[in-house]
């Protein structure tokens, strides 16, 4: 039930917003004057506050300014009997969601607190959800304590507050589009959109009107001007991923609208400016594509100001129990599973399997799993019988592979076992790891590298 606070120096006035508001269901206190009104609020924290415009202590802007100290969550509708234009511009502007002139009407007014009411549940809701998402790709959201990882975040928190534009490598899953997002909502862009496009999953007839937009008339089913996304991110960041699949005639046109900074609709003659940021990504060897004449060399320097390359799953062993675990907290509430992790066996073949689909593989097989789980821990059965197999899930608990080669090479396919196994069972804690194999960390980190 919302509570309403209403604020008016005259009597009459303050007994039919009472009783009128009070017949709706809500809660309402009254008060003639902004003392009182602020006194009233001693311990409260009203949904709605209706101040008249005109009180005898202090004016209803004065008011409203010092109830944004005290009670910031409260929204304000202003009263007035001088309906100029002037007094309501300046409430707006000053953060009034609504106001309401004098004589006031019965019908305007419960409409006029209905909207207002909404409208500040829809901002409370968007603060909330912006919070969210900032939580979410903060780089605390970024998992990643393997020495590759740790060296691209710290490059991604030098380049994130820039401009410049960015070009992401490395093999399909291993998160590419993550960290576009992290790099867009750490940025001074924030608060402009992220586009999205991938260069490789829209037809090539379309992918010009697409990027660039169209005027009507400028083909046979341009039926209305359409904006394209290059316009659409205006403010914010475009990600343009795969951009090794554009077609060689539209990189043409990208260099044009990432050197000019403008964009010229398809059947229009005048070119639009558009001011965004550009990152893309591409699982391609663009130096390679280059060499074979299907990548344009002064697009990608144009792109490659600042590259980070994404190292694969199976270069990062030592990210994958702290990733599963990560998957299985974010996706098991969502379908009602109560699990905590997973068992010394189901880590053993995860740190043994290869990933070739990469983090994305993981978190596929992660969710499968807790499909099937019946315990507080994924275990070894839970897993597609494919990455079992792969990772010598059928080995004994504490035998490794057989030895082979030199006394030496023996020697260090036992140490990696070993060392594996002891990562499995201390679920990736690495401090915890070097105690028990009476190492310190340096030089666990320095056999991890191997």
């Amino acid at each position: 039930m919302a509570e309403l606070l209403i604020v008016d120096d005259d009597p009459g006035t303050l007994v039919f917003l009472e009783a009128l508001l009070a017949a709706e269901g809500w809660r309402v206190r009254t008060a003639p004057d902004g003392a009182r009104a602020l006194a009233a609020l001693a311990g409260a924290d009203p949904d709605l506050a209706l101040l008249d415009i005109n009180l005898p202590d202090m004016t209803g802007l004065e008011l409203m300014d010092r109830l944004a100290l005290s009670s910031p969550r409260t929204g304000v509708i202003f009263i007035t009997g001088q309906a100029t234009a002037e007094t309501a511009v300046e409430a707006l502007r000053r953060g009034a969601l609504d106001y309401l002139t004098k004589p006031l009407d019965n019908d305007e007014v419960r409409l006029t607190v209905r909207r207002a009411l909404e409208l500040r549940r829809l901002r409370a809701e968007n603060l909330t959800l912006r919070r969210q998402l900032k939580a979410r790709f903060d780089f605390g959201g970024l998992v990643g304590t393997s020495r590759k990882m740790e060296e691209v975040l710290a490059l991604v928190r030098k380049i994130a507050p820039f401009e410049t534009s960015v070009l992401l490598t490395g093999e399909s899953g291993t998160g590419k589009g993550l960290l576009a997002r992290t790099i867009h909502h750490n940025s001074p862009r924030a608060e402009g959109p992220l586009v999205t496009v991938s260069c490789g999953a829209i037809p090539e007839n379309l992918l010009e009107s697409e990027l660039f937009g169209h005027r009507k008339g400028a083909f046979t089913s341009a039926h209305r001007d359409k904006e394209g996304l290059f316009s659409r991110a205006q403010g914010g960041t475009l990600f343009l991923d795969e951009i090794g699949e554009l077609p060689l005639n539209l990189q043409v046109k990208l260099l044009h609208a990432v050197q000019e900074r403008t964009v010229t609709p398809v059947g229009a003659t005048e070119p639009q400016a558009v001011n965004l940021r550009i990152i893309a990504a591409t699982n391609r060897d663009l130096k390679s594509e280059i060499k074979a004449g299907r990548f344009r060399e002064d697009l990608y320097y144009r792109l490659n100001v600042i590259e980070i390359g994404l190292p694969p799953l199976r270069e990062r062993p030592d990210d994958i129990l702290p990733l599963a675990k990560r998957f299985i907290h974010e996706l098991g509430p969502r379908m009602g599973k109560e699990v905590s992790g997973v068992d010394r066996q189901a880590a053993g073949i995860l740190l043994g399997y290869p990933w070739p689909g990469n983090i994305r593989e993981l978190e596929n097989t992660i969710e499968r799993a807790l499909i099937l789980s019946e315990g507080a821990l994924l275990g070894a059965d839970d897993l597609p019988d494919h990455i079992r197999a792969q990772a010598g899930a059928g080995a004994e608990p504490g035998q490794g592979p057989g030895p082979s080669g030199t006394l030496k090479e023996a020697v260090a396919e036992f140490e990696k076992d070993l060392i594996s196994r002891a990562l499995a069972q201390n679920q990736g804690d690495k401090e915890r790891t070097a105690q028990e194999l009476g190492i310190n960390l340096a030089t666990l980190y320095r056999k991890l590298k191997r």
